[in-house]
């Protein structure tokens, strides 16, 4: 599974490119469309696996979250 997740994201990215860099519209959203649907399908598989207990993910506390707020709020 993280190997899938691994691969549709790889995908996502060269579609998000294929949007941006796009020249027509048909072309752009073509592009658009196809990231739409991988994204979708990531999303499904990051679900999946983070149901299965696969995907671990960190609970911060929100003064950190704060923090690192105000540092780049300060520059």
């Amino acid at each position: 599974m993280e190997n899938l997740l691994l691969t549709t994201k790889g995908v996502c990215d060269l579609y998000l490119h294929g949007t941006i860099e796009s020249t027509t519209a048909e072309v752009h959203c073509a592009f658009k469309e196809a990231l739409n649907k991988s994204l979708d399908i990531q999303n499904k598989i990051y679900n999946l696996m983070a149901e299965k207990g696969w995907y671990k993910t960190e609970t911060v506390e929100q003064t950190k979250i704060d923090t690192v707020k105000q540092k780049f709020t300060a520059q």
